[in-house]
């Protein structure tokens, strides 16, 4: 990851989301996308140039942009129709983003679009979080990772978010990964957790 006077920046074409420049480098805002915020709360996030990531809950593309300067290519799915646009918009700037207007929780429908990921990276607002990401364990790579942002309010508001979290974890470690570690993204997101697991 890029760090200029200790602000996370990446270099690609700016205007995606009027993010400010530093030079050639766009900085990636914290407040705007929870794998920013992710690396200024734990520096060991990184992306590499060789990496294929798979983004689950790509809505605009603002995090989507950011992860596409970095690594080789971004397979980017989402639902809502609206977000879609504006998706589209900023995969014409880079010949690495493969859109795909799908259901995150039905990958067999995008299944044949796909090729084995080092990433699965997801931030989607559904109850069935953890079950999304087990459902997209075929397409890890052996040994690849996934970064789950859990959205502890979209899984069930009855229980505290500490509680969520901890269903989650067992929910993840029973489909099949091993939860490495977690971040809770507090001051940048709200009743959020990054939660990072690799597959063995």
């Amino acid at each position: 990851m890029i760090d200029i006077k200790g602000t996370l920046v990446s270099e690609g074409p700016g205007g995606v989301y009027n993010e400010r420049m530093l030079g050639n480098f766009r900085v990636w805002d914290p407040y705007r996308s929870k794998l920013a915020a992710l690396w200024y709360l734990d520096k060991t996030t990184s992306l590499g140039k060789d990496e294929v990531v798979l983004y689950l809950g790509a809505a605009n593309g603002t995090t989507v942009s950011h992860v596409a300067d970095y690594v080789e290519s971004v397979y980017a799915v989402e639902f809502a129709p609206r977000p879609m646009e504006d998706l589209l918009a900023v995969a014409k700037k880079r010949k690495n983003i493969v859109p795909i207007y799908a259901d995150a929780t039905r990958p067999v429908r995008y299944a044949a679009l796909l090729e084995p990921v080092d990433l699965l990276y997801q931030d989607v607002a559904q109850p069935n979080q953890a079950g999304i990401a087990v459902k997209h364990l075929p397409f890890v790579k052996s040994g690849g990772r996934l970064v789950l942002m859990l959205k502890t309010r979209s899984v069930d508001i009855r229980k505290s978010a500490d509680e969520v979290f901890a269903d989650t974890c067992a929910e993840l470690k029973e489909g099949g990964y091993v939860v490495e570690k977690s971040v809770w993204l507090d001051p940048y997101h709200k009743d959020h957790a990054a939660i990072l697991c690799r597959k063995v």
